[in-house]
């Protein structure tokens, strides 16, 4: 595997990997409250990555693509591509609303500030991020990603061998509440991988694009995949593991740090705002960016405005929204998990006839 691999590789986890997924709220209602079913959950994310990742990777490489339009063009032709392009924003912008709540969350569970001072500071910073065009504080806080995600890692490993009940009681605790993704294992696995998919999609392009080639391309896709279900896999376990204390939380993993140390869990408690914050400010760019230029007049405007609406919209509450928007952003993403399965069919269908036609005139 080569550097071009690797980068490709992390680039597409890190950009799957934000604030929700670092709370544990999204593998909660995706995967743990099914019970011991959901690591099988896992693993079908885990396959979906991978191929999806490969495929989306590989497209954009030999497309030499700039913009995720060029690729949402070829799978669903002009008119389409761009109906799906404008719901897509609409849904990152939908992201950015379940960043604010998380914050206003992270804040209440770890130091009982009123959700609302939290959501209104991180619009603070998001805004003045988008309007000052302040670039050194999101390389700032790129930096603390690797630091949270070791801590996640960390921290859920230590859960998974202090658990403290025996696995049929964990199952049926897990199964209790019903505050799940979806009704059934598999949909909600599908759901998953899909929605982070359609949220990831502009930047993978972006990112497989730059390389010329097309194998390194689609590897990074597949190990970048298969890294991204280790890491799910682990944290449902976690969670799993520990799930009779974790009822009514709305943050798991900050709830996992502070049963192994107070000190912990605020150290968690920071890293989880920085995370959310990059998330949600790289989710309100890219919505404002759809409708105007970026580092106009108009795009502050922009920016400032939706930025103070999805304000509002995020007092429907972390685990409300997280159930809500990443389901249906799932569903739309179902759309380009059978476009790219079509594409990859036709493409080696259209191998075979080649390779056919070559051993007929030799």
């Amino acid at each position: 595997m080569n550097k071009q691999s690797i980068q490709i590789a992390l680039a597409y986890m890190s950009v799957v990997i934000g604030g929700g997924f670092a709370s544990g709220n999204e593998i909660l209602q995706f995967f743990t409250r099914f019970g011991l079913i959901g690591v099988a959950g896992t693993l079908v994310s885990a396959l979906l990555f991978a191929f999806l990742g490969m495929q989306i990777a590989r497209m954009s490489s030999q497309m030499q693509a700039t913009s995720h339009k060029e690729v949402l063009y070829k799978l669903f032709g002009k008119t389409i591509g761009f109906g799906l392009d404008v719901v897509l924003s609409f849904f990152l912008y939908g992201v950015g609303v379940v960043m604010l709540a998380a914050a206003g969350s992270t804040l209440f569970q770890q130091f009982g500030l009123p959700p609302l001072l939290g959501g209104s500071l991180l619009a603070v910073l998001a805004i003045a991020t988008l309007c000052l065009n302040v670039r050194g504080i999101i390389n700032l806080i790129s930096v603390v990603m690797p630091f949270l995600l070791g801590m996640v890692l960390l921290i859920t490993i230590y859960s998974i061998f202090s658990y403290n009940a025996p696995l049929d009681v964990l199952n049926a605790v897990a199964q209790e509440n019903s505050n799940r993704a979806a009704d059934n294992w598999i949909v909600s696995a599908l759901l998953y991988a899909s929605f982070n998919i359609a949220v990831g999609l502009p930047m993978l392009v972006v990112i497989g694009g730059l390389t010329r080639d097309h194998r390194a391309a689609g590897l990074g896709g597949v190990v970048g995949g298969l890294g991204l279900g280790f890491l799910i896999l682990v944290l449902n376990i976690g969670l799993f593991a520990n799930i009779n204390q974790l009822q009514n939380v709305e943050l798991p993993t900050l709830a996992l740090a502070a049963n192994i140390h107070p000190a912990l869990a605020v150290a968690m408690s920071l890293s989880l705002i920085c995370m959310i914050y990059s998330t949600g400010v790289g989710m309100f760019f890219a919505f404002s960016a759809r409708f105007s230029k970026p580092e106009t007049t108009r795009f502050k405007w922009v920016s400032a405005v939706s930025v103070a609406i999805g304000l509002a919209l995020s007092q429907f509450g972390f685990t409300k929204l997280v159930g809500t928007v990443y389901p249906l952003l799932g569903y739309v993403g179902f759309a380009l998990i059978l476009a790219i399965g079509f594409s990859w069919m036709r493409r080696r269908s259209a191998v075979k006839a080649q390779k056919a036609e070559l051993k007929t005139y030799p």
